[in-house]
């Protein structure tokens, strides 16, 4: 099979793909992607596969991170295991999001950024969903690649939207069926963090311009001090990390017309039967987990 693997950015993807494919073997995963192997490995990451040795190019660098790139790396790899616990984390928390929200009656999926998520295909949908898959062309087209060698149709009535966030999505996604009448699920995941902290506002202000009372939404946010903490890791998607948490997500969300809950990684991973047992951090970290509704 012959795919075009994106780049930049959006390369994340693969490796959040490899991560959600390690713990789809798990003895006791808490989600099963059986689709992320495929993604991995057409990204030329392979589940099984280990950490180039030097010389190592930029474009190695760049996939594999500075954990996996020779000796030295040990904060890296503490940094990096961090990252790959807070995706399983994360994963399966917007994964009971969307589950809740079918459940209340949304019938309308949103996934900003959706990367190589394949919520439509792994997921259980009550008839009538529709899940739009908002990204980039590039990305969307690498997935399509992938999934067409796949046997699997999706669950629901998926449908694409190739737009870059930056221009007129909101056009695109009712152009292509989404009725903002209707109630809707939006995830935007491992996305904001990504955007500049004066533009991250700017999404969620047009999703909240297309969201009937009753939507919901599932946010990640990013730490205060994430930004300092990878910005050493030069030539990874980590560096590319440019915003943070604001200080109260609760009411800063709030002012945008959504009642919030927000969660630690901590917190969720101990209510799924996988605790962290370093010591929490003083003072205790603000909740990244957004789980948020309409009003």
């Amino acid at each position: 099979m012959t795919t075009a693997k994106p780049s930049g950015v959006r390369a994340t993807a693969v490796g959040v793909a490899r991560v959600r494919a390690r713990e789809t073997r798990r003895e006791n995963p808490l989600f099963l992607d059986p689709f992320a192997e495929a993604f991995a490995a057409a990204g030329s990451l392979p589940v099984d596969g280990k950490p180039p040795r030097a010389p190592v190019d930029d474009a190695a660098r760049r996939r594999w991170g500075p954990a996996a790139l020779g000796p030295g790396g040990a904060g890296a790899r503490r940094r990096w295991g961090a990252v790959a616990f807070s995706i399983v984390v994360r994963t399966r928390f917007l994964d009971e999001l969307l589950r809740d929200g079918a459940d209340a009656g949304c019938r309308q999926v949103a996934l900003l950024g959706a990367g190589m998520n394949s919520r439509a295909y792994r997921l259980d949908w009550p008839s009538e969903t529709r899940l739009f898959e908002i990204e980039t062309a590039e990305p969307l087209g690498f997935k399509e690649s992938v999934l067409r060698a796949e046997p699997a149709d999706p669950r629901c009535e998926r449908i694409t939207v190739p737009v870059d966030l930056r221009e007129d999505w909101t056009g695109a996604l009712v152009a292509a069926g989404h009725d903002p009448a209707l109630p809707t699920v939006w995830i935007a995941e491992g996305l904001l963090i990504h955007l500049p902290q004066d533009a991250v506002e700017r999404p969620l202000g047009q999703v909240g311009e297309l969201s009937a009372t009753g939507s919901r939404m599932g946010l990640t946010l990013g730490q205060p001090g994430v930004v300092e903490r990878f910005a050493q890791d030069t030539g990874t998607a980590a560096s590319m990390r440019v915003s943070e948490i604001p200080p109260d997500p609760v009411t800063w969300l709030a002012g945008l017309g959504w009642d919030t809950r927000a969660y630690t990684v901590r917190e969720r991973a101990a209510a799924y039967g996988r605790p962290v047992t370093a010591p929490e951090e003083q003072p205790p970290r603000h909740g990244v987990l957004i789980s948020a509704a309409r009003r």
